[in-house]
């Protein structure tokens, strides 16, 4: 087999000290979790999982996490929904068109997910990287199809480390210096996440002009590929192929602490405003869909 080109020591000295976005390539050849495609998961996971849906036309607004609706099924489900072409389907996608609507499974805990399967923690090995230890149960799974997206987003801590399994994902990156340009802001609030206001891909320049001014880093990143998002670039993402995989781990930083500290009083409060009587109004915005995963 050949040799990686990156020794863990050399790509966690690139990981700790890179401020751009950079790919890895070659760097999984030999990682298990290359073998995690849909059709392979559907026979690991029989459990049903939360899936978010989406419409695939643009709009020059975002489409935030509370904004969807959401069913739960299992990935045999969601695999016979993708391929079901008369529109026929009985069960929990029965009456959502997979032409015009996309289904995401985004942020689910590897060590919930596999929970009676632990071995299979093993098969992501971020120890290539120069984290030991760090596997599986310190990853997320995302399960999408075309179309399904995350809308552009900071994340308040750390750096994050995005392996491609299958399909194609298109990254639209900005630098931290660009934030005034993306009109940051808390709601809906998400605890660690900071929303732009703009819609990336179809942008509503003449409410945010100072969009033009964003420098965007655009990257379709490939299976068998591993990205690296530095601390605190903006990044939208979207799926681009007929079914996609993908699995990311958040790495810690030594900065984070204040940040940390910053988003412990975010959310004091926002914890107030959802108390307050007159406040009822933000409930549904400030509440994070995903605070069960």
């Amino acid at each position: 087999m050949a040799s990686k080109p990156f020794t863990p020591e050399e790509a966690r000295r690139i990981v700790q000290c890179l401020q751009t976005p950079a790919v890895f390539l070659n760097m999984t050849t030999d990682w298990p979790a290359l073998h995690w495609t849909v059709e392979h998961l559907s026979t690991c996971l029989t459990e049903r999982l939360r899936f978010r849906i989406g419409k695939r036309t643009e709009d020059m607004a975002p489409l935030f996490e509370t904004e969807c609706s959401y069913i739960e099924a299992t990935i045999k489900e969601f695999l016979s929904w993708t391929a079901n072409e008369d529109e026929s389907l009985v069960g929990p996608f029965s009456g959502y068109h997979c032409k015009e609507l996309w289904a995401y499974a985004d942020y689910k805990y590897i060590t919930q997910l596999f929970q009676d399967k632990p071995a299979m923690f093993q098969d992501v090995v971020w120890s290539d990287f120069g984290f030991p230890g760090r596997d599986g149960r310190d990853s997320t799974l995302w399960i999408g199809t075309q179309g399904a997206n995350t809308p552009c987003h900071l994340d308040s801590y750390g750096c994050n480390l995005v392996f491609q399994i299958q399909g194609r994902k298109r990254w639209h990156l900005f630098p931290p210096d660009d934030t005034h340009c993306l009109y940051p802001t808390r709601i809906p609030y998400e605890e660690s996440s900071v929303f732009s206001q703009v819609s990336v891909v179809q942008p509503d320049l003449k409410t945010f002009p100072a969009f033009r001014r964003a420098r965007v880093h655009t990257v379709t990143l490939q299976p068998g590929q591993v990205l690296f998002v530095p601390r605190h670039w903006w990044h939208y993402v979207e799926s681009v192929d007929p079914v996609t995989v993908s699995v990311n781990s958040w790495i810690e930083m030594d900065m984070d602490d204040g940040a940390r500290v910053g988003e412990a009083l975010t959310k004091t409060i926002v914890c107030a405003l959802k108390s307050a009587p007159t406040m009822n109004v933000l409930h549904n915005q400030v509440s994070h869909p995903n605070s069960s995963y």
